[in-house]
């Protein structure tokens, strides 16, 4: 298998993975195709969609097709002529409890047809089951999954190794680690339909992030069911790079409209919001008199015209490093979205890892919940673990952050800069100046212009739980270092006061000399000549 990387962000990829019927890209979104009750035929998905690959059941083809698939090849078939994968019947074994084939006919199925990714018969592990169940399904699919290797076809399809579990988070991580050393090309995530039906997105955060902590990362990971786009920013943050849908003709077998925020119906709409070919030459009043399979047809396009909208609008946010603000925003469509994204602080140090920390352009900082981005985890890992603070410096000299960027640029420090500059060599060697600023917490005057420090906007007022990141960040420097006394500039507009707090309590725990002189207004001065004082006085105590 070749699996080339082009572009990444979080532990979202643009790759290209090369099959027997040519490269896709991703993330990739496969269209599920049921060749009996088809709304738009494949060839249509390709000509007027674009949509490189496509998937079917391969399981519904043996029982209704029969050889039939097999003598005319599937592409012929199905008249695609694109990447086709084939699922192996196991959504049917978890709705129906039994399907009439084996694990080893359906493999054989899936390579005579021509498929090019194709995935064992797995059990997949459901929702409401007991522990017991969840550990047979796992044993089960793993012993599925090494019997499958003894009969696969080396210049067969590209195989799929299920990864299953269910609720049961270290299961997942049993079965990821168990399957990631058998020689799949691709994994994927078993039985997260019902999690997702039930928008439990938090949970299925955690069924992610376990399996892809526990498999190896340069394989690709396929998401079964996530047919929604309102969904698939955070998805492939995660590390999705494939998904299947069938949404786009269900929803429009039932007159629902998608949009990238949720699903509407057709009656409730008086405005179409979407400029979609279909969209913009039709009113919604004007569909609903068309006849019942012209309104499915509309909706069916429209619907796939929004799930390709919204995978270039990711992909693009990939290719600028602007992820995570299309998750952050994407997140409020819905509060468990926003409750699953909040989940990711549990991942950061992982997503950090495996994330670039320099980006082409700067970081946009909305809310703590942004405190999780791998730019401020990196910093903050690197800060603790690899900064040291000049050796001659006594004395720490706090100052607030300033609109102006890089700090050190800014006319409020000019003139802190003055003083200092009155004192001479003593001050220069004896004084460490650092600010506190969101959303990083402690910033030494020598890396102000260190990206993304001075290179990211932050949205006023300050939320409560950024402050207290701040002023956790700033005491917790204090706490791992040897200043003889702390002088701490406190701004009086903002939320200067509660960082003091913070650093005045650290300073009283290590019996560290702290002092605090408050600015009043950005463009007060009245500060200058007290700090002079006291600066003088700290210097001289120390000789």
């Amino acid at each position: 298998m070749s699996f080339e990387i082009k572009e990444k962000d979080l532990l979202a990829r643009i790759g290209k993975l090369k099959t027997k019927s040519g490269k896709v890209e991703t993330p990739l979104l496969f269209p599920v195709i049921n060749p009996g009750i088809q709304l738009i035929s494949p060839k249509r998905l390709k000509k007027d969609f674009g949509f490189e690959a496509i998937i079917t059941n391969a399981y519904i083809l043996r029982r209704r097709f029969q050889e039939e698939p097999i003598t005319k090849g599937l592409h012929e078939f199905l008249d695609f002529k694109g990447v086709i994968m084939t699922d192996s019947g196991a959504y049917q074994l978890l709705i129906y409890g039994g399907v009439d084939v084996s694990p080893i006919e359906i493999v054989r199925y899936q390579e005579r047809i021509g498929s090019d990714i194709a995935t064992i018969l797995d059990i997949p592990t459901g929702w409401n089951v007991t522990r017991d169940y969840a550990e047979e399904t796992v044993k089960e699919t793993l012993r599925r999954a090494q019997n499958s290797l003894k009969i696969r076809n080396s210049e067969g399809p590209l195989w799929v190794g299920p990864i299953q579990g269910g609720r049961y988070l270290d299961l997942i991580a049993k079965s990821a680690i168990e399957m990631g050393n058998l020689p799949f090309q691709i994994h994927a995530l078993g039985s997260p339909t019902t999690v997702m039906q039930n928008y439990r997105f938090d949970l299925l955060v955690d069924m992610i992030m376990v399996s892809k902590m526990n498999l190896p990362l340069q394989r690709p990971f396929h998401l079964f069911g996530a047919g929604h786009p309102f969904m698939f920013p955070l998805a492939v943050a995660l590390g999705c790079d494939f998904f299947d849908s069938a949404a786009y003709a269900l929803y429009a077998r039932e007159n629902r409209y998608m949009t990238n925020n949720g699903t509407q119906r057709l009656k409730e709409l008086a405005f179409f919001p979407c400029s979609c070919p279909n969209c913009t030459n039709k009113t919604p009043e004007e569909v609903l008199e068309l006849p019942q399979k012209d309104i499915e047809m509309f909706l069916a396009e429209h619907n796939l015209y929004v799930c390709v909208a919204e995978l270039n609008r990711i992909k693009q946010a990939i290719k600028e490093g602007r992820l995570w603000e299309l998750v952050e925003l994407s997140a409020h469509r819905h509060p468990t979205l926003l409750t699953a994204v909040k989940k990711l602080r549990k991942y950061e140090n992982f997503i950090e890892k495996h994330s670039p920390t320099v980006k082409k352009k700067g970081i946009f900082f909305f809310s703590s919940i942004g405190l999780a981005r791998p730019q401020i985890v990196h910093y903050r890992r690197l800060l603790k673990n690899r900064y040291v603070p000049p050796k001659k410096a006594k004395i720490l000299l706090l100052l607030p952050q300033t609109s102006n960027k890089p700090f050190h640029k800014s006319n409020h420090f000019k003139s802190v800069k003055k003083t200092l500059q009155k004192l001479v060599e003593t001050a220069t060697n004896n004084v460490h100046v650092c600010f506190y600023a969101a959303p990083f917490g402690l910033i030494p005057l020598e890396l102000d212009e260190v990206y993304p420090l001075s290179q990211h906007e932050v949205a006023l007022p300050i939320d409560n739980e950024t402050i207290e990141y701040v002023a956790d960040e700033v005491a917790n420097y204090i706490k791992r270092t040897d200043y003889e006394s702390i002088l701490f500039l406190s701004d009086l507009e903002t939320w200067g006061q509660a960082v003091k707090e913070r650093c005045a309590e650290e300073c009283l725990k290590k019996d560290v000399k702290f002092e605090a002189l408050d600015v009043k207004t950005k463009e007060s001065k009245d500060f200058l000549a007290p700090l002079e004082l006291i600066l003088k006085q700290n210097l001289s105590e120390q000789h």
